[in-house]
């Protein structure tokens, strides 16, 4: 369903994000039977999403903040590269299109549910320039891009219950497309090395 919202704020573990979604988005949520933890194990190996995927046909991992999609319909096929802007385990994820037209963004949170599962929700607005924008700003194209993105949610709903565990996992933490390591490397002495003979 799209949604008419300003730009906000998120609080969540006292760390507050910008959500990237203004004005018309997308926005759809779907509960899949399995923990938080797995589901967010398995959300995060792009790679299988071609498993489960009618439109994405290949992930490719160029950078640990980067990775290039290749989706499409039929003989038509697109590649754009997607950069993770913020993560944090078992809660969120976000992103941003590295392309410039159409541009796009977006994120997941997962939340636990009183039945032991998830409920998933996927949040994407996209920001075609030029004639594409005037276009895309009808209703209908709105409607269609929910109806793809619940379809895709259904189809990974039926994937991680159908496996009833995650096929990996990626547990790190990024922040303003950062990876965060859990420890800082040490400081690096500045005594000259002695060679060793």
């Amino acid at each position: 369903m799209a949604r008419e919202q300003d730009s906000r704020q998120a609080v969540t573990d006292g760390v507050t994000r910008r959500r990237p979604l203004r004005r018309q988005h997308v926005e759809e949520t779907v509960e899949v039977a399995v923990p938080v933890r797995t589901a967010y194990n398995q959300w995060t190996q792009f790679k299988t999403f071609p498993r489960f995927s009618t439109v994405v046909h290949d992930v490719e991992q160029v950078r640990p903040t980067v990775t290039a999609w290749t989706i499409g319909y039929g003989p038509l096929r697109r590649r754009f590269a997607v950069e993770i802007v913020e993560q944090d385990p078992d809660s969120y994820l976000a992103w941003r299109g590295l392309e410039q037209r159409p541009s796009h963004q977006g994120e997941v949170e997962f939340r636990p549910t009183e039945s032991g599962g998830t409920a998933i929700t996927v949040r994407m607005l996209l920001e075609p320039r030029g004639a594409t924008g005037r276009l895309t700003r009808s209703s209908k194209v709105t409607q269609v891009t929910a109806r793809l993105v619940r379809r895709e949610l259904l189809h990974f709903k039926q994937f991680i219950e159908g496996l009833g565990q995650e096929g990996g996992a990626w547990r790190g933490t990024i922040r303003n497309g950062r990876v965060q390591h859990d420890h800082p490397e040490p400081p690096r002495s500045r005594v000259a090395q002695w060679p060793v003979g």
